[in-house]
């Protein structure tokens, strides 16, 4: 017969009461011609309006592809389907399975939920194991229990052991049957009958006082037991006696593997009505032989026939030269589906209405993938296979395989990859693709971060969407209920409540908007608030009890209080947050809602609960702490509250009333969300990424496996140790091993152009080789023993078809000369910009590009002196502030989590210059310096400043006050010398700039004098001097200060004083200031033309170093401005200088540096005095 094509009895189309009943087996190697099948039956047995056909498939993504090719034009030439898909049902076997159940037994005899479900017997045995474990038959599950976290236990062995009893019901239902008569025994190969072992005892007894149990509440209603009295009841089933809930026709589609108890339902229901299965068969040919434990699999007969010359004994010494080597190492788990499958498939039942259909056909082509397909069709053994390896096998892309060094660069390799596809084959679609990974949650991440970080309009753009990700690490409302089901846990630092306002449900149920969260920020940052709800959350942390400042109480008190106060001194024991204020305080009284309702749940969480008490506080916490869904959101918080009714339901069935820890309850009803079903999204046009799951061997024309490393795939699942099926295999038992072992067999199947493999094949730390898979490695053996090397070969085959990748995405390798061969390549274009201006003038690479004249409204208002302190100390920034309006350091601010426990140079300044600027400045000599300075820096422990600890903030205050005792003495001693204050003077400059009028007005204050002389007295937080060098930065101030002084009541000597380090400057006659202010203004409007190359630092440095030569000046110039071991460099943290000037060689390059250097800061240095105080000793100038 031919492939795709099945052959109908009846030339006309049948009526729908025509549809013939029968259990019809189809097998093909290929998924298409079983979804042509599917198409024919359909067309020919129609069935009658609002009957709907009933498909059974193991995953959305073969129920999508179904859809879609049910959905084709009839007369579509490549494809014909129905012209839509409706009045279909797609469901997962166990469910259907059950739904048969009660179909047949009757809905009054079998309940909608089965009490031996896992779900349910799970509470069941929570209750009941603390009652049994004191019998000595339960002493295993005693030593268990009696560890720490009880409860915790508790639940992991009532799941566990519901698990393993739910999987006994499907697998080993004699066994549950011998231990409900009272024979403690399992029955194992060859019919054999043995005892159970003595430590497991306990489970034959526990399955019995489940059944006692259960009976005692109504019913005994386990699967085995239902199963059995459905298989009594079904074996006189006909068409004409066919249940009212047993559809007319089901269509078991994509499956590879089935229990047994499945398919004995399905065989029952073949005798009411039409029963199709559609098998995905790798190989034409009789195959169960050549996998270990075929003794298990004897059969009286068989649907295929043997290979022609097959003895008819297969054994280790012969196996090799029979069977293909590649389906008898993966193919265990198909085998023994399809081997159980010939015990139900009798060709009588269903000879009269359909052609038996055996739809097998080779792979088109010659190339590697599909030669090994039709091997594996044709069962062909390596020896039968084998070929002398051409040039062209080397070069074949149809298998390829990719060695990197981390899954990111796993990823940044497939997309370069797959952008030379579809550069190669116009033809071939994103939808053509599907790249397949272990675990699709590890992988999101880099696969957001290279198929993600490009614009949609960047022709590198690839679509792309995930698949099978769990819902509650996808959407961000479920993210944040997990966060607050954590609450107990939690330190409740700032970032953990940031993110849940950034939720929307959650800032919309408190009034907030997206907008406000910046303004949020800033107040809790300002009012020092870290983590921990209160002093009472802390100590539920194990921490001491005494511990309030920093937490979210006390700066929401400091909020509140400075909204009421303002600028005020404290109230009992409170610093007020003086920046709530205005129409904005309202945010205030939302974050203190937002925060008590926090603090009300974490108490409420905290304490274990009845399930009824569980269910009132999870509803009640969500209605309190989220808005109203909308969209998606909202079928997500209906099967929440769904969840919540079904784990009550289980535990009042099972009479559980104990009080259950949060962690119980939280898992289970997050959990719920997880279940298996048909509902995700697959196949949406895109490049699809997916979780490797089993029968999801849907074809595309490129199948992509990501990570396929040693150790993660196959991945492994060790069997309790307490699971009494472990030591007895039996065909049709399910093995995760396996099935990831057919599932590779699988992709590699449904690959149709090329199939694509890539691992972690070099550590990242060491580069040391990592192996791949064990699966991988057979491949490669495979493809090496079927194509040796021939003599002109210099490597095997595998090794040709390897690429190993370098660790960063920017090496060289990348990047060969022109006409180096070379089978690396990349399209970021970014790295190859990068490395083509290597040959290029430097100054191409961060040239901004040529602007006209200055605008006419820049300035828009009269300059000021501090917009000469700004272009003294960082001239680049004028040209992006004031010309472009680019600010590249206005960012949000970065939560502190942490409380302080050492003082950061900031924040050690920050305490520094308060206790300067407002104390020793203003100190009136009436009340004790010390005292003043003591009380005024407890200010700062209350605003939350200093260490958590009262001893270790005692001890940052000694620090910070010790050497301000000195400083004032100093201090003093000058005000005495100058002990009257001048009036404000006004300052009004102008200059001729370009076309422009240029402006400089501001006020002269802080000017002392006596007896004519008058002077500047300055009090810098900041150290001017260390390791005998000037801080020249900080003297730009005092600098500017001094010119404005002497401009308008000139000659003014000016003093510059700090804990470590004073400085003076000369007076200077008023021209020579007036000058040397206007030839600032000048270059400040010179500025707003083109970044000035060059940088305080490094330009005192130059200035330093010049008289010793132009190379000690420039080596001294490039030490500050580039970063060196353990100091970082100017040019490094200035964002400014790193767009324009990224080294010292940029910034030197246009020859102007030492001319700008010399005109900026040559007459700081002329001025400064000489004998200046360093840290409390006399310098001998200090200019080094």
């Amino acid at each position: 017969m031919t492939a795709g094509k099945t052959e109908q009895k009846k030339a006309t189309q049948p009526h729908s009461a025509d549809v013939p009943a029968g259990f019809q087996v189809i097998h093909a190697n290929k998924l298409e011609d079983l979804r042509e099948v599917v198409v024919e039956l359909i067309r020919g047995f129609p069935l009658a309006p609002l009957e709907d056909d009933v498909f059974l498939v193991h995953s959305n993504g073969i129920a999508q592809w179904l859809k879609l090719a049910l959905a084709h034009d009839q007369d579509d030439a490549a494809l014909p389907g129905l012209g839509i898909a409706a009045a279909m049902q797609f469901s997962l076997p166990s469910r259907f399975l059950w739904q048969a159940y009660r179909a047949v037994l009757g809905e009054d005899a079998v309940p909608e939920e089965s009490p031996f479900d896992k779900r349910r017997l799970t509470w069941r045995l929570m209750r009941m194991l603390p009652a049994i474990i004191e019998d000595p038959v339960f002493a295993p599950l005693k030593r268990f229990m009696e560890g720490a976290q009880s409860e915790r236990r508790r639940f992991q062995l009532s799941d566990r052991i519901a698990d393993l009893f739910d999987q006994y019901q499907v697998y080993r239902a004699d066994w549950l049957d011998d231990w409900a008569g009272g024979a403690d025994v399992v029955r194992v190969k060859g019919a054999q009958v043995r005892a159970v072992p003595d430590e497991q005892l306990w489970q034959p007894a526990l399955w019995r006082l489940l059944i006692s149990d259960i009976e005692q509440s109504g019913a005994n209603t386990s699967r085995a037991e239902v199963h059995t009295r459905f298989m009594a009841v079904s074996a006189g089933l006909t068409p004409q006696t066919r249940p009212k809930g047993i559809p007319r026709r089901v269509i078991v589609f994509g499956l590879s593997s089935l229990p047994q108890q499945t398919l004995e339902v399905l065989s029952r229901l073949g005798r009411c009505c039409q029963v199709v299965l559609c098998v995905h068969n790798p190989c034409e040919f009789h195959w169960a032989d050549i996998i270990e434990d075929r003794e298990l699999l004897k059969a009286e007969r068989y649907r295929r026939a043997k290979r022609p010359g097959t003895p008819d004994v297969l054994d280790d010494s012969n196996l090799h030269l029979y069977a293909h080597p590649l389906l008898a190492a993966w193919g265990k788990q198909g085998r023994d589906y399809i081997r159980l499958l010939d015990e139900y498939d009798e060709p009588a039942r269903y000879d009269n209405w359909l052609e038996r259909v055996d739809l097998f056909r080779e792979a088109d082509g010659d190339r590697l993938l599909s030669a090994i397909q039709n091997d594996i069709l044709k069962l062909r053994s390596a020896s039968e296979a084998s070929r002398a390896q051409t040039p062209q096998d080397a070069v074949d892309p149809s298998i390829v395989f990719h060695s990197t060094h981390s899954p990111q660069r796993e990823t940044e390799v497939l997309h370069d990859r797959l952008l030379a596809m579809f550069s190669a084959d116009p033809t071939l679609k994103p939808q053509d693709i599907i790249v397949m990974v272990p675990d699709i949650n590890a992988y999101t991440p880099h696969v957001e971060a290279v198929f993600g970080a490009l614009d949609r309009d960047d022709s590198r753009y690839i679509p792309y969407t995930i698949s099978d990700q769990g819902q509650r690490h996808q959407r961000p409302a479920l993210v944040a209920l997990e966060a607050l089901l954590s609450l107990p846990e939690s330190r409740l630092a700032v970032s953990d409540v940031l993110d849940l306002l950034d939720v929307p449900l959650v800032r919309e149920r408190f009034g907030l908007n997206e907008d406000d969260l910046p303004r949020l920020h800033e107040w809790i940052s300002g009012a020092n608030i870290r983590w921990g709800l209160d002093a009472g959350h802390r100590a539920a942390l194990d921490l001491p009890d005494d511990l309030y400042r920093n937490s979210w109480l006390f700066g929401l008190r400091r909020m509140l209080l400075g909204y009421a106060v303002g600028d005020s001194d404290a109230w009992q024991g409170i610093e007020p947050y003086a920046e709530v204020g205005g129409l904005e305080s309202r945010l205030a009284g939302q974050l203190d809602e937002f925060i008590q309702t926090l603090q009300k749940y974490w108490q409420l969480l905290s304490e274990p609960q009845s399930p009824d008490a569980w269910a009132g506080v999870l509803k009640d916490l969500i209605a309190d702490l989220f808005a109203e869904p909308d969209g998606d959101d909202v079928l997500v918080f209906t099967r929440l509250e769904d969840g919540v009714e079904v784990w009550l339901d289980a535990c009042r069935e099972a009479g559980l009333d104990d009080a259950l820890p949060l962690h119980v309850v939280r898992d289970v009803w997050l959990e719920s969300l997880e279940q298996g079903g048909l509902s995700q999204r697959f196949l949406a046009g895109k490049v699809n990424f997916a979780t490797l799951l089993p029968m999801r061997a849907i074809p595309f024309r490129c199948v992509c496996l990501l990570g396929m490393n040693d150790g993660d795939y196959p991945r492994t699942q060790p069997p309790m140790d307490f699971d009494l099926m472990a030591g007895d295999y039996r065909p049709g038992d399910r093995s995760r091993r396996e099935d990831d072992r057919f599932l590779f067999l699988e992709a590699l199947l449904s690959a149709r152009d090329t199939l694509y493999i890539s691992w972690v094949g070099r550590s990242i730390n060491d580069n040391t080789e990592c192996p791949p898979s064990v699966l991988i490695s057979q491949l490669r053996d495979h493809v090496d023993a079927i194509r040796p090397p021939s003599d002109s070969a210099d490597m095997s085959l595998s090794a040709a078809l390897t690429i190993e990748h370098p660790l960063q995405p920017f090496s060289t390798a990348y990047f060969p000369s022109a006409g180096t061969p070379s089978s690396l390549y990349t399209y970021a274009k970014e790295w190859r910009a990068a490395y083509r201006g290597h040959d290029e003038k430097p100054e191409s690479q961060h040239q901004l590009p040529a602007l006209g004249a200055v605008p006419a409204d820049i300035p828009s208002q009269p300059l000021t002196l501090a917009t000469l302190v700004q272009l003294l100390r960082a001239p680049v920034d004028v040209f992006f502030q004031n010309r472009l309006g680019v600010y590249f350091d206005d960012h949000a601010i970065e939560s502190n989590d942490d409380e302080p426990f050492v003082l950061d140079g900031l924040e050690r300044w920050k305490l520094t210059n308060r206790l300067v600027q407002n104390v020793v400045r203003l100190h009136d000599e009436q009340t004790p310096l010390t005292e003043i300075l003591q009380a005024d820096a407890e200010r700062s422990i209350a605003r939350g400043e200093l260490a958590l600890s009262d001893g270790l903030a005692a001890f940052q205050i000694e620090q910070a006050v010790a050497p301000l005792p000195d400083l004032y003495t100093r201090y003093q001693q000058l005000t005495t010398q100058y002990p009257a204050s001048e009036p404000l003077l006004p300052l009004r400059l102008s200059i001729n700039a370009g076309d422009r009028t240029l402006m400089l007005e501001d006020w002269v204050r802080d000017l002392r004098c006596a007896s004519g002389q008058r002077a500047f007295i300055t009090l810098s937080s900041s150290n001017l001097v260390k390791d005998r060098k000037y801080r020249w930065q900080h003297l730009m101030r005092p600098w500017i200060s001094h010119l404005a002084g002497n401009c308008v009541a000139g000659p003014v000597s000016t003093h510059v004083l700090s804990q470590a380090g004073d400085v003076a400057f000369s007076p200077m006659e008023p021209d020579d200031a007036r000058t040397h202010l206007k030839a600032l203004m000048q270059y400040w409007f010179d500025a707003l033309s083109k970044p000035l190359p060059v940088a305080v630092r490094t330009a005192f440095a130059w200035l330093s170093a010049a008289e010793k030569g132009e190379e000690a000046a420039t080596r001294s110039a490039r030490s500050v401005y580039e970063s060196q071991f353990k100091s970082s460099g100017e040019g490094d943290e200035s964002p400014y200088l790193q767009r324009v000037f990224p080294d010292f060689d940029a910034l030197w390059q246009e020859g102007e540096f030492a001319h700008h250097a010399e005109a900026l800061y040559g007459p700081v240095r002329a001025y400064l005095q000489t004998g200046t105080n360093a840290g409390g000793s006399r310098s001998s100038g200090g200019k080094s």
